[in-house]
């Protein structure tokens, strides 16, 4: 079941509904005579509970991931990755803490096509196949610094956490960041 604009489940969103007033008389237009309400309005007939939405797969990567900066250890950005042709990609659905006064940072250190776009709705992964418990054979985006790196992923910790390394060459040298799971 989706949420509404609140937030809430059905149910819950009726009575925060009533509840709030945004349901009850309010003050009448100025061009409208003011007319009370000849009874209350009727309670709604029972609905029947709705059954909650299935929980992704642990064991895929496909989800939300929040990213954590390696120096301050502070949430970063929020990672929506998906599946497309068998293939996983990961684009930067929001930044959590932009840099005062650039709310909306282009990637400056990036080559190509990606220079100076937009970091928010960035790819920065793309190409990952399944071998085994993990997706391997693509690539992984930096945009703090413009690179990309060859990469695998694996969901770890009952799949709580992404494991993500970075690497240039063989994967000894390179860098293992753990994203959440949103």
């Amino acid at each position: 079941m989706r949420p509404n604009l609140l937030g809430l489940a059905p149910l819950a969103a009726a009575a925060a509904f009533w509840t709030l007033g945004v349901a009850s008389a309010a003050e009448p237009a100025p061009n409208e005579p003011a007319v009370a309400p000849a009874t209350a309005p009727a309670a709604a007939p029972e609905q029947p509970k709705a059954e909650p939405a299935p929980k992704a797969d642990a064991s895929s990567p496909v989800g939300r991931w929040k990213t954590w900066d390696d120096n301050t250890g502070k949430a970063k950005s929020i990672i929506t990755i998906y599946e497309e042709s068998g293939r996983i990609f990961g684009k930067i659905e929001k930044l959590l803490d932009p840099e005062p006064g650039n709310p909306d940072p282009k990637c400056d250190k990036c080559d190509g096509d990606l220079k100076d776009k937009p970091i928010n709705g960035m790819r920065v992964l793309w190409d990952l196949k399944k071998d085994g418990d993990e997706w391997s054979g693509g690539k992984v985006l930096d945009p703090e610094n413009g690179k990309s790196y060859k990469c695998y992923i694996a969901v770890v910790e009952a799949g709580k956490k992404l494991k993500v390394r970075g690497y240039v060459g063989f994967s000894l040298l390179g860098r293992t960041q753990y994203w959440t799971r949103e």
